[in-house]
């Protein structure tokens, strides 16, 4: 275990014991000053208390005489650890003679039991004589309050009995109550303890928390220190080997960075388990929850730190190893804004947790906030502009794009601005605010390239020999081993004012627009082949004045035309509307590519 882990489950334990006797010290043992109506002096001594010392009602030494002054009066000879004085507030009458000599131990199981259940608000009992008479009880009884055990939930009662020497009306708890005190006690005791320790561990208090609990609450401190241990390296290592599936050995890194705030949330929730076993009275089990949700508030902080460090470690490799070094610069202040939004949310929580009102501490800071934000609107504008570009990515670092009508490639993307170079060879910077705003169509990413024309053929050319271009137009794209075959059509599409329109549409399988150009011209250049083998020619914008035979037209090659496409209709394989299957299969990527002598083409039979 690293020195630092170690230190800090030390303090930790220091912190949970510490803390927790601090926060029970500002607890009084005397009850808190409320007004009281004066009353006679007692006869004899009275408890040394302040404003509940002075009789009310009927006079007693003990303070007897209300519902409030006689449960006071027990609760601070039972803090004293006086147990016979505590005895003289409970009603014994009811209990066998034998059984009424167990008065004091019934006195100390009852304070534990009431420490772990009830912690009595003296302000909501009775300071009369005659006590509530609108509570629903015999106007002899006064209620102290309700508890829920496992048989379900009990009423505690103080009941007015008569004094024993001169029989004056004084009040105690009550005799029904004083009967479940054993089974009270039962459920929040330490009964299995009491026959090992010695009794001065259940006698004296210390911060209302007896001897024995201070012992056990370092016990589980110390068991969930340790455990924490054993489970936050195993239960990391396994977790990350469920992740990863075991194809990949788990990245010691992660354990270093992870392990220390998972334990730490480990040792606390084990702690917050065990104590809650050990009847601790109520102030002190608040006190612990308290410290504990401050400690799993700071856990949950520094997880999160640590998993942003690990997050950014992660998108630096994956950047380095894509190249895309544009990322790596806004990693650092990314991580930073992260950190500090989370240390914002971590205050709030805290804060939260002690009891501060939260909302009125976010109106504070939206009122700053608000300060802020108009001072930099621009600035985070554009912060927020380049936050959304790594975020969504619609171009990155080395893209050929357009943006709005200009075209050009992405050079940097910094946390202000982007840059572009154009195809001027000018560098433009663009706010990342209103960058990211602007349609981006990005041409890096695309897969096929559209190939699209509309050619004009004559008017004097045939149906046949209009059939036999169609043909041999679509069996270049069909056998052309660059064009996709689905979608690659030729269709005569309508008569223009000068020409019969053919329309040519095809997907070039590259998505390199300077290796799309050479396709193009290819295909092109096989186009324009394929109408002088039909006969006919390109028809452009002119004014024809018919005198005779227009000679630009070939008479053989458009015999020959007419006399394959009857040739065709002969053998049933007119290729209209489409071709045949087998046709398909014999003509497909048989054309040669790169065509015969450019750059890279066979140059004889004995090279193919």
């Amino acid at each position: 275990m690293s020195p630092i882990i170690r230190t800090i489950q030390i303090l930790i334990l220091a912190l949970l014991l510490g803390s927790a006797g601090g926060a029970l010290a500002q607890t009084p043992t005397e009850a808190p000053a409320v007004e009281t109506p004066a009353a006679q002096e007692p006869a004899t001594e009275k408890p040394a208390v302040e404003d509940f010392s002075q009789p009310m009602g009927p006079p007693d030494p003990l303070n007897r005489g209300t519902p409030r002054g006689s449960m006071y009066g027990f609760l601070v000879a039972a803090r004293a650890g006086e147990y016979e004085r505590a005895a003289e507030f409970l009603d014994l009458r009811r209990l066998p003679p034998e059984e009424q000599a167990r008065g004091p131990e019934l006195a100390r199981q009852f304070k534990a039991a009431l420490d772990a259940t009830l912690w009595v608000d003296f302000l909501t009992l009775s300071d009369t004589h005659d006590g509530f008479g609108d509570d629903g009880l015999s106007p002899w009884q006064d209620r102290l309050g309700d508890i829920q055990t496992q048989e379900g939930q009990v009423s505690l009662l103080l009941q007015r009995v008569p004094r024993e020497d001169d029989g004056v009306p004084i009040w105690k708890v009550s005799s029904a109550t004083v009967a479940r005190i054993p089974e009270l006690y039962e459920e929040v005791g330490p009964l299995w303890l009491e026959s090992w320790l010695p009794g001065v561990f259940f006698d004296v208090y210390v911060f209302e928390l007896a001897l024995w609990q201070w012992l056990a609450l370092a016990v589980v401190a110390l068991a969930a220190a340790i455990v924490s241990l054993l489970l936050a390296g195993t239960g990391v290592r396994l977790l990350g080997y469920l992740l990863t599936r075991g194809e990949e050995r788990l990245d010691p890194r992660i354990v270093r960075l992870v392990q220390g705030p998972v334990r730490l949330a480990v040792t606390v929730a084990l702690f917050a388990l065990g104590h809650r076993f050990l009847a601790l009275a109520v102030p002190a089990a608040e006190a612990l929850r308290l410290i504990e949700r401050l400690l799993l508030v700071i856990a949950a902080a520094w997880l999160s730190f640590r998993l942003i460090d690990l997050a950014s470690l992660h998108l630096r490799a994956r950047a380095e190893r894509r190249g895309n070094l544009g990322v790596i610069p806004v990693l650092r202040p990314g991580a930073r804004f992260a950190k500090v939004v989370f240390v914002l949310i971590g205050v709030l929580g805290v804060l939260g947790t002690l009891g501060v009102n939260i909302s009125a501490a976010v109106a504070g800071l939206g009122v700053g906030g608000i300060a802020v934000a108009l001072a930099a609107q621009k600035s985070l504008e554009n912060l927020f502009g380049g936050v959304t570009l790594f975020a969504d990515r619609p171009v990155q670092v080395g893209d050929f794009f357009k943006y709005g009508d200009q075209v050009g490639t992405v050079e940097e993307i910094g946390l202000r601005s982007t840059r572009v170079r154009t195809l001027d060879r000018t560098v433009v910077s663009i706010p990342n605010g209103e960058f990211a705003n602007l349609p981006l169509e990005n041409y890096a990413v695309r897969d096929r390239m559209r190939l699209w024309t509309l050619i004009g053929v004559r008017y004097e050319t045939t149906p046949d020999q209009l059939r036999y271009l169609l043909a041999r137009l679509r069996e270049i794209l069909l056998a052309h081993p660059r064009i996709t075959e689905d979608p690659a059509r030729v269709r005569f599409v309508g008569f223009g004012a000068y020409s019969l329109d053919l329309e040519v549409f095809a997907y070039a399988n590259t998505g390199d627009w300077s290796e799309f150009l050479q396709i193009r011209e290819d295909i092109y250049l096989r186009f324009m082949e394929a109408v002088a083998e039909a006969g006919t020619g390109f028809a452009f914008p002119s004014n024809t004045t018919y005198v005779g035979r227009d000679d630009g037209l070939d008479d053989k090659a458009s015999r020959e035309a007419e006399a394959q496409v009857a040739k065709w209709r002969e053998e049933g394989d007119l290729p209209f509307p489409h071709f045949s299957d087998r046709f398909r299969r014999e003509v497909e990527n048989s054309l040669e590519w790169p065509p015969p002598g450019s750059p890279g083409a066979p140059r004889s039979l004995a090279e193919r």
